[in-house]
Order: structure tokens, then C-alpha cells, then sequence
């Protein structure tokens, strides 16, 4: 027997539409009951309606979110937080619940104290863009991407169905995961790839800007990402971001002592490694998305 089609019978409530809420909001257009929207940023609710974006949408999250039987949260973890504590006073109903943040652990020990009548489950797609905000919103940005949901002892079978469906129809392949290791394989693959990417922008002079490439743009460009976006994130999964940085400054000395020393052969092998290690991560990756 298929299961019963929970998303397009949803009235599904996007609290935020800036990149993640507003590529997800283009992504879901026609493929639920109703879609409705709630944003505090007056120059987003007019582009919102300027593209009829959704069914309803509202500064006033009272206006929203009792007509909602999903609620998505979709804004940096610190608001994020916040929205799960204020929520059962927003919300006289029940309804699963939804996140989109970068961090897990916090998110679902926050989600453990809702009231009974929530069914909630963490969500981190993997996905973005360096430029943020409703205009910069990209349907096409969770298609083929990993969308990992993060369930709690309490979250039923329906929500798990749901969130099944959710990354189905907007192009991802569901992982799911439990949040402590989540947050430890994302401070690897991704928190720990932004300082990456920060530092060789703060180490590159800027005289020589008229040699950079696509080399570097490439290795630079979610350096863009606003801080204030990324400090909540790093500040939430801070030891798990320390143990990767400390990894990454291991193998950066590494081969700083081999061409220090002038031993190509050493280097040469611990580069070829490195491009064979490289190889396997993307190839893993791809099959995956394959699958």
C-alpha cells in the first residue's frame, strides 16, 4: 500500500523567506493545500507579493500560524531558538514542525520542551548560496543536495513521512541522522570549510587581486556568507569546529614541513593522497545523490 500523500493535503506556514525560506517557498509552490509565510522585514513581504509567492502572508506570525498544520522555521539558530520558545503561544493548535539551521543538538533539545500537542523534527538541507535574502531565492538549490532530518523519540511516523516527502519534492535525498553527529560531520564539511575559506581571503594581499582566478574565487567564495549568519553557528558548535580545525592545522604543518624541507618525493605522495582522498569524498557524494 503507498503511503498517504501528507504534502499535498498540508497547510504548510514558512517562518522567514529570506534564501533557505524563500528557495523552499518557490520550491513548494502548487505542491501543497496552502502555503503561507510569515517575515518581519517590510521589503520582503512586498517582493514577496510583488511574486505572489504564497497563498498568505503576514508580518504577524497570529495572522499565520493558527491556520497551519506545518510550521517550517527557516532563519539563523539564534531566532530559530527563540520561535520554538514562543511558539506555543503562537500556535493554539497542533502541527509538526520543521527546522532549517545548520546546527542540530540545540535545536532538539529546544524542540524536546514543546507541548505534547508539536510533532517535531529537526531539518538541515545542505544547500546554499553565499548572497542571502528573498532576491536572491533559487528553487533549484536543494536539487540533488542532502536533506538531513534530525528525529526525536516523540516525532511520529507521519512526520517522518512527511519530511520523506518534503525533500522528495523539492529535489533532495533524505539522510537521516542523530544530532550529535550531525553537528560533528557538518563542522567538518561545512562550518569548518567557511573559516577555511576566511582565512586564505584575510592571507591574500591585496595587490594581488589582478592574478585571482577561478581557483580562488572557487575556494573563497562562502568567505561572502554574512558573518552574522555564520557566528550563531559557530558559537553552536563550537567544540566539534575546534577538534576540525585542529585536524585541518595538522595536515596544513604537515605539508608545510615536507616543502619546507625540500622532500618532493614526501610531498609529492602526501598530495597525491590528498587527491585520492578527494576523489573517494566526491565520488561517495555522487553516488549518493545517484541512488
Amino acid at each position: 500500500m503507498s503511503e498517504p500523500d501528507f504534502l499535498s493535503s498540508s497547510r504548510i506556514a514558512i517562518l522567514g523567506l529570506g534564501l533557505m525560506g524563500g528557495s523552499l517557498a518557490l520550491a513548494l509552490r502548487g505542491r501543497c493545500q496552502a502555503l503561507l509565510a510569515c517575515d518581519l522585514d517590510p521589503k520582503t513581504l512586498s517582493l514577496a507579493r510583488q511574486l505572489d509567492l504564497v497563498d498568505r502572508i503576514s508580518s504577524d506570525p497570529l495572522k499565520i500560524l493558527p491556520d497551519a498544520d506545518v510550521v517550517i522555521l527557516a532563519a539563523p539558530l539564534s531566532i530559530i531558538l527563540k520561535m520554538i520558545s514562543d511558539l506555543p503561544n503562537l500556535h493554539p493548535g497542533s502541527a509538526i514542525v520543521l527546522d532549517l539551521g545548520s546546527t542540530k543538538t540545540q535545536v532538539v533539545k529546544a524542540f524536546e520542551r514543546l507541548p505534547s500537542r508539536f510533532d517535531p523534527i529537526g531539518g538541515h538541507p545542505m544547500c546554499g548560496k553565499e548572497s542571502t535574502g528573498l532576491g536572491n531565492a533559487d528553487p533549484t538549490i536543494y536539487q540533488g543536495a542532502t536533506f538531513a532530518f534530525s528525529a526525536l523519540q516523540r516525532t511520529s511516523s507521519k512526520a517522518r513521512e512527511f519530511a520523506e516527502q518534503l525533500a522528495q519534492a523539492v529535489g533532495s535525498q533524505t539522510l537521516w541522522i542523530d544530532p550529535d553527529t550531525h553537528d560533528q560531520w557538518s563542522a567538518a564539511t561545512s562550518h569548518l570549510p567557511y573559516l577555511v575559506a576566511a582565512a586564505l581571503s584575510s592571507a591574500t594581499p591585496s595587490h594581488t587581486s589582478p592574478l585571482i582566478g577561478p581557483g580562488f574565487r572557487s575556494s573563497t567564495r562562502v568567505a561572502a556568507t554574512p558573518a552574522s549568519i555564520m557566528l550563531d553557528v559557530l558559537n553552536a558548535n563550537r567544540a566539534n569546529i575546534l577538534i576540525s580545525l585542529k585536524r585541518f592545522r595538522q595536515e596544513l604543518d604537515t605539508l608545510e614541513e615536507k616543502l619546507s624541507s625540500g622532500d618532493s618525493y614526501a610531498l609529492n605522495i602526501a598530495l597525491h593522497e590528498s587527491a585520492e582522498h578527494h576523489r573517494a569524498l566526491v565520488a561517495s557524494s555522487l553516488n549518493r545523490e545517484a541512488s
